[in-house]
């Protein structure tokens, strides 16, 4: 699995602002092959932002790959112009991870080992 992050920082006052953005984004992602999961997630306040992270679980780095050159990549990308980054302090970050462990509700595990 391949989990892709973005971390984004939102001037206080602009927080609900950006949260609708979101909740009302037009959802292309569910029909792209290798896709499992997001979540926008809505961390800690501080004194001058409010942060917050999208979280996309995808089957695999090519699978997210591919998302990113498609034309559900550019719809879902249409509304981020510049009339969301105002909303933004700073450039969201980006970060992406290979899962090499995972631990289900039941207790099972599975794990991959490094690449080498």
């Amino acid at each position: 699995m391949y989990i892709a992050m973005n971390r984004f920082k939102v001037e206080p006052s602009l927080a609900k602002e950006f949260e609708q953005l979101w909740i009302g984004r037009e959802v292309h992602l569910h029909k792209e092959p290798g896709f499992i999961s997001f979540q926008m997630l809505r961390g800690p306040v501080r004194d001058d932002h409010v942060l917050y992270a999208s979280h996309t679980v995808w089957r695999s780095l090519a699978d997210f790959q591919a998302w990113t050159k498609s034309e559900s990549f550019r719809k879902s990308h249409a509304s981020a112009g510049e009339s969301a980054r105002k909303l933004y302090l700073g450039r969201p970050e980006f970060e992406g991870f290979d899962v090499i462990q995972e631990v289900s509700g039941d207790g099972s595990k599975s794990s991959r080992a490094a690449a080498e």
